[in-house]
């Protein structure tokens, strides 16, 4: 997975391609833990991310529980594949997807 990370004002967007699964995760959940208290605002760009297993949810659910505090979570562009598991799950109904 890649992550390209863009920041502007106090709005952080992360753009990940590929996959967010046991080996990836980690490198996003430092990349977000990273975020400096000035972003109040984090998008997720998921228009290349191909996949997402339970360790890639439980960093996702972890970013919208620290940015319910500090501002807020965006997920953009989710493809079918992604979105069918967000909404099995039941994320789809506590995550704001746009």
């Amino acid at each position: 997975m890649t992550i390209q990370e863009i920041k502007e004002n106090e709005t952080a967007t992360l753009k990940l391609a590929g996959r967010l699964d046991t080996t990836t995760s980690p490198e996003l959940e430092q990349k977000i833990n990273a975020l400096g208290a000035d972003v109040k605002h984090l998008v997720l760009d998921m228009e290349e991310l191909s996949y997402v297993s339970s360790a890639g949810l439980r960093v996702i659910l972890g970013a919208q529980k620290k940015m319910s505090r500090a501002g807020s979570l965006k997920l953009l562009k989710v493809c079918d594949a992604v979105m069918e598991v967000l909404e099995m799950t039941g994320f789809a109904d506590i995550l704001d997807i746009g």
